[in-house]
């Protein structure tokens, strides 16, 4: 092998080396992030909604484990919804490593007003902690509004649900309602975030 041919590799070698030490290693790119942690006291609390800088991300009792929030260094908006509930807002400034813990603790919004004549909706949709709105306000999860005495009471009139969880397409559909009339909401999320699911709503 020629000196040319020597002095050529040895320096793609200190290149590829340079190059690895440039790449930051799973444990440095944590290290990088800030946690941010929910604790709820009540049912209320751990069931309501989070949003990070207005992207949902689940309901407070799950986002621990394989679904912790992690955030990189800054400023960052937090929201926590809960329907019937005032929505708790605050900015965090996140650091590197720093865990950050959120006390969530629902109060009730006095200006909800609620219909003294009612249509209902029930829900069969899967993944059941999906996060449901009705005329763009959040309301609740399916697994709230599904199975044996359990559904949503609405306002009769027309109505926008829309149903969307990380991950999944975003599912939309608008329903009519008469008073006292009971509808079913029944359909699959699909995984991804191009089209939307196609609904599949009845009478019941």
């Amino acid at each position: 092998m020629s000196n040319a041919i020597r002095s050529c590799l040895a320096a793609l070698a200190v290149t590829f080396f340079l190059a690895l030490l440039a790449v930051p290693s799973r444990a440095q790119q944590n290290n990088v992030l800030g946690e941010v942690r929910f604790q709820g006291s009540t049912k209320i609390d751990r069931t309501s909604g989070v949003w990070i800088d207005g992207q949902y991300l689940g309901f407070v009792s799950e986002l621990k484990d394989d679904k912790k929030v992690l955030l990189m260094p800054g400023e960052h908006q937090i929201s926590v919804r809960q329907s019937g509930y005032e929505n708790s807002d605050q900015k965090i400034t996140i650091e590197p490593g720093q865990i950050y813990t959120v006390h969530v603790k629902m109060l009730r919004d006095p200006r909800v007003q609620y219909s003294p004549t009612t249509s209902e909706i029930k829900l069969a949709v899967t993944p059941e902690r999906a996060a449901v709105f009705v005329d763009d306000v959040f309301v609740g999860h399916v697994s709230e509004f599904g199975g044996t005495g359990r559904a949503m009471l609405v306002s009769p009139g027309k109505h926008k649900i829309k149903i969307t969880l990380p991950g999944y397409q975003t599912f939309e559909t608008d329903v009519k309602l008469l008073a006292k009339q009971k509808f079913e909401v029944k359909t699959d999320l699909v995984k991804g975030s191009i089209a939307d699911a196609g609904p599949d709503i009845k009478e019941r």
